[in-house]
């Protein structure tokens, strides 16, 4: 398994650096577009849905895509699409499973695919015309608060955040990212060279993100936990699935670029 997951990592890491950062406008559309249509793929998967809906779905999604490109005013309208969706799917997180009823058929769970993979697209799709930096900031977000929830959960990790859902998570291992994350705006505003105002609503920002982070991790551990499966698919050796390994910026990249782009202009 070891093996598998190095192997993986070494193949996967340079094509996703050269995606994320080596890329821009319509090729960068393109290739976050068929990382997306992958997790379609998957979603449509974990809904319980067979070939044909595995197929139409990532289809329709990709759609959507092309029109929000071709309408750029579009984009920014999904984020606050995203917005709604997380609040909703923070509410069938919390209520699990006395909620699941609301959502466990499988037309609803694709929209809830809808909302999630749409706006995410649209979140990469918007930073990145803002540079590098600050995509690559969301994404450190995500990654520090896992490495920091993981280590922090495993040394103190008492109190279950949402044992119903995933019963490894603590509150513990949430004040560990967030101090992972902390420390990480610390080093931003210093590179960016900010002001003590300035980093303030970074510092608020990183915090919103961080535990929106979290959301989305759990959002995903849901609709597998009642799809009975583990991964939501083997494509990846070692490491499972693409929406294993984005589940976090599904939920991070959306909302960070609605208040990057909406309400943090003096940061850009």
């Amino acid at each position: 398994m070891l093996k598998q997951r190095l192997l993986t990592a070494i193949f996967l890491a340079p094509l996703a650096l050269w995606g994320l950062f080596g890329l821009n406008g319509s090729a960068f559309a393109i290739f976050t577009g068929v990382v997306i249509a992958i997790g379609a793929w998957e979603w449509a998967r974990l809904s319980g849905f067979q070939r044909l809906g595995q197929i139409l779905f990532p289809i329709f999604i990709l759609l959507i895509l092309y029109g929000a490109y071709k309408q750029p005013q579009q984009l920014n309208q999904a984020l606050w699409l995203g917005l709604i969706g997380w609040f909703i799917a923070l509410f069938f997180v919390v209520t699990y499973p006395r909620t699941a009823s609301l959502w466990r058929c499988p037309s609803r769970r694709l929209i809830m695919g809808v909302f999630i993979l749409v706006p995410a697209w649209a979140g990469f799709v918007l930073l990145r015309e803002q540079g590098v930096f600050w995509l690559l900031y969301v994404l450190l977000i995500a990654w520090v608060a896992d490495v920091f929830a993981y280590f922090s959960g495993r040394a103190w990790g008492k109190r279950k955040l949402a044992p119903a859902v995933s019963p490894g998570k603590s509150w513990e291992g949430v004040a560990g990212g967030l101090v992972g994350t902390s420390l990480l705006s610390v080093l931003a505003s210093l590179y960016q060279g900010f002001s003590f105002s300035q980093f303030g609503l970074l510092l608020g920002i990183t915090f919103i993100i961080t535990g929106v982070s979290v959301l989305g991790d759990l959002t995903e551990s849901l609709v597998k936990r009642e799809a009975g499966m583990k991964d939501s698919s083997q494509l990846l050796p070692g490491h499972g699935g693409v929406m294993d390994r984005i589940d976090s910026l599904t939920s991070a990249v959306p909302l960070f670029a609605l208040l990057m782009l909406n309400f943090a202009g003096d940061l850009l």
